[in-house]
């Protein structure tokens, strides 16, 4: 009887990012809609980003992206977050819709109170066709060849979050920064059969039952998604904290049987290697991810991933994402795990209620 293979399809969505990355591009230029969309929000709007689960966390980071290019205010939501305390949303405000699929509940919910309820008109993106959400938003942008088979999200993560960091830049003017994606996909593809055999390497070598993501700006919300794609794949336990901030209590948890991965930034490396520094002599495995490291980084790292890659550092957090998925991917073939079909998960999150009132909160 052959051997079956698990996680075949997660695999290759995971390899075809840089590809995936590139069709997107073209497809922007073609039809210039991420231009004429950027330019439509007003400077006094503030950009409130809406999604759940990997989808919350392309939010996270692109909130930080539109602050750092625009200067202008930007948060992410969960969308149950809008749903349950709506009393919290801003009345004036441009809201951006996530969802891979088109057809999360909440996210289905939010849009319908942010056009009906609050008459604010909507963006939203999406890597699907026919889908829910285009029938109820007022703008959209679909990314199809960034679809997956795969129950998690991944090339799904990165393009989505790679269009909004675009359409923040042309909000800025910032042509240099939409410009530089084409620089990331070059530079990216020839990356990742080096990442994953050093992440492969990593997990036959040490014993790891607990997995920590620290990232700070632009990478935190990185660092969020790279502990859900540990616990989805691989059923392991993670979580994820700023950087700094893990010396406030959490370093508690720090062993040989911790994996902590620190996500480097270029603006805060000297604080944040400062930090590496410390958890490694608490006794830490440690993984470190960066565009480039310092002989301190080097002895600090268990395994380091540097990314050498030629572009902003916001515009990086696209490739930051990949060791993530990489490591989720490994430990869960180490675990006998098929990371394409995760435990209790299905591709799409469908609640009771979504046609009535029951998600909705005191309005």
């Amino acid at each position: 009887m052959a051997k079956v293979q698990f996680g075949v399809h997660t695999i290759e969505e995971i390899f075809s990012q840089p590809e995936t990355w590139k069709q997107c591009l073209a497809g922007f230029r073609q039809t210039h809609q991420l231009k004429s969309f950027g330019q439509a929000i007003s400077k006094e709007s503030e950009c409130v980003f809406i999604g759940c689960g990997s989808s919350y966390y392309v939010a996270l980071v692109a909130a930080s992206t539109w602050t750092l290019l625009t200067g202008g205010p930007a948060r992410a939501l969960p969308a149950s977050e809008l749903l349950l305390f709506p009393q919290s949303f801003p009345n004036s405000c441009q809201p951006i819709l996530i969802s891979r699929s088109g057809h999360t509940s909440e996210v289905l919910e939010a849009a319908k109170f942010l056009e009906n309820r609050l008459n604010l008109r909507t963006i939203a993106i999406t890597c699907a066709t026919d889908t829910a959400i285009e029938k109820l938003s007022s703008r959209l942008i679909r990314l199809p060849a960034a679809d997956e088979r795969s129950t998690v999200m991944t090339r799904s993560f990165t393009s989505m979050l790679l269009a909004l960091q675009i359409l923040a830049a042309e909000r800025a003017g910032n042509y240099e920064f939409a410009r530089s994606f084409d620089r990331l996909a070059s530079e990216t593809r020839p990356l990742i059969e080096s990442v994953q055999l050093k992440i492969r390497k990593l997990v036959q070598t040490f014993h790891i039952q607990d997995f920590v993501f620290l990232g700070q700006g632009p990478f935190f919300g990185v660092a969020q998604e790279a502990t859900l794609k540990v616990a989805e794949m691989s059923c392991s336990y993670a979580q994820s904290f700023h950087t700094l901030e893990f010396r406030h209590g959490p370093k508690a948890i720090v062993g040989p049987e911790t994996l902590v991965t620190f996500l480097l930034t270029d603006s805060g490396y000297s604080s944040e290697v400062a930090v590496l520094k410390e958890i490694k002599n608490l006794g830490a495995t440690t993984l470190v991810i960066g565009n480039l490291a310092d002989p301190v980084a080097r002895k600090s790292a268990d395994c380091l991933i540097e990314l050498s890659i030629d572009v902003p550092e916001a515009a990086r957090a696209v490739a930051m994402a990949i060791p993530g998925q990489l490591l989720g991917y490994h430990v869960g073939i180490a675990k006998g795990l098929n990371p394409d079909e995760p435990r209790n998960l299905t591709r799409v999150v469908v609640l009771e209620g979504q046609d009535g009132g029951a998600l909705h909160g005191a309005a």
